[in-house]
This record gives C-alpha cells, structure tokens and sequence, in this order.
C-alpha cells in the first residue's frame, strides 16, 4: 500500500483550520505544514493536536507548494490549501484508492465548490464552481507550475476525478476578498509582463462584469453573485492600472 503525504499550507487560518485539519489526518500517513508566518493562533490550534509547521516566507502559492512537497517523506501527496475541507465520501476514495496508487503517470482530481461570504457560488474569477484541481498525485511526476496567481499542478499524462468533493471556503468577508484583490494583483504585475494600458484598465472591467455575473451565472447567486461580478471587475481594473503605474515608477507598496 503507498504512504501518502499530505501538504498543508497555513497562515493565519484558525478560522478554517480544524475543519480542514481533522479529514485530513483520517488519510494522510504524513502530515507536512508549511506556515508563512501566522500570529492568529494558528499554530498554537496545531500544536493542540500534536503537530507543528515549518515556517517560510511566501512569495507564490506554487512556489510554497512545491516547498511543502520536497519536504515530504513519500512521492504520493495529496496538496490542500487550509480553507479546503475534504467530504466522507473523497476521503472513502481516497482509502480506497491508496492500495492502488503504482502508476506515477496518473494523478487525480478533485471538485472543488468554491463558497464566497459562507455561500456557494457559480463562479468567482478566473474560475466557474466546480472547478476540478490536480491535488493528488506522484511528486516525482508533478510539479506546480510557476503562475504567480492561480497556478495549477501540470505533469500527469492521466487525470482522473475522484468521487466526492471538497469545499472551498475563501473571501469570508469583504474585507479579506478587496485585501487578497489587491494583493493578487500586485503579485501579478511583480511578477508578470501585464501591458500598461489606461485604456484597457477602464474598458476592460465592464465586459469583465459582463461576462462573470452573466454568462457564468454569478446572477443565480443573488448579493453574493453582485460581490462575484465586482470582484471580477476590480481584478480587470487594478492589473492594468497598477501596470500603468509601474510603468510610471509610481510605487505600489
């Protein structure tokens, strides 16, 4: 039977964490943390249960991701974020699954239901709920890719979806969702070639919102659909300006 490694990534989640915690220790033969600096009691609601993490400055979600599976003992892992929380029926699968995993050619995925303001939603940009993530697979086949936002684990030649599913509480507040907007869209233009473009900064946000609250269904979601689409929009928008203002030497922190 393959030992599998599960590669948790932290900070300040002791709002999600328990709850993300307690399937994940029902499958995981290891357990690896990886903490970016927590002050929230995170790591104190860790060492309740008899764990600890490794502490690393972040700088990209694949770049600490890839961190957390180097440090695992074996080659199959399963990947999480602490706001995910694995349902009974993945982790039966999961089960029973192990006894199989021999082929390091196939990974497997996972639905993933995104839930925005403690609901679930059709779509929050750049993807539609469900999404279905790479998560499990053989490290020495698999690797995140190096997108400084919304990176994804590229190298498996078969990708089967596993039944189940997992539930993505992000952006429990606005205040969380405008701050993780602006810090995505600084990471983004730090560390891609975003075109410097007032023009498209001001236009591009309406079709933006067009397309999320529209042709996604964002509209079937009620207030938090409105959130979605503005979402949207406002990552349409501070991109190009904040490339404009780079390309003007005008600060950005």
């Amino acid at each position: 039977m393959a030992k599998l490694s599960v590669c948790l990534l932290t900070y300040n989640s002791s709002r999600t964490l328990e709850r993300c915690l307690l399937p994940a220790q029902c499958i995981a033969d290891e357990l690896v943390i990886i903490d970016s600096g927590s002050t929230d009691g995170s790591l104190e609601l860790l060492n309740g249960h008899g764990l600890s993490a490794i502490y690393r400055p972040y700088l990209t979600h694949a770049d600490q991701m890839n961190f957390a599976i180097d440090q695992a003992a074996h080659d199959w892992v399963l990947c999480l974020d602490s706001d995910e929380f694995l349902d009974a029926e993945t982790l039966a699968a999961i089960t029973a699954l192990k006894p199989e995993l021999k082929d390091p050619t196939i990974g497997y995925r996972i639905q993933r239901y995104w839930h925005v303001l403690g609901r679930e939603v059709q779509a929050i940009y750049p993807v539609s709920s469900p999404d279905k993530p790479l998560r499990l697979f053989n490290r020495r086949q698999v690797r995140f890719n190096d997108q400084p936002v919304d990176d994804k684990a590229v190298g498996a030649k078969t990708r089967i979806v596993l039944p189940g599913h997992v539930v993505h509480d992000t952006f429990y507040s606005l205040h969380e969702l405008f701050s993780k907007l602006n810090s995505y869209t600084t990471r983004l233009v730090d560390l891609q070639n975003i075109p410097s473009s007032l023009t498209r900064a001001f236009i591009s946000p309406i079709f933006a919102f067009l397309k999320w609250y529209f042709s996604k269904g964002a509209w079937r979601d009620g207030g938090v659909g409105v959130v979605t689409g503005v979402y949207a929009a406002g990552y349409s928008f501070l991109k190009y300006f904040k490339a404009w203002c780079r390309h003007h030497r005008l600060p950005l922190k």
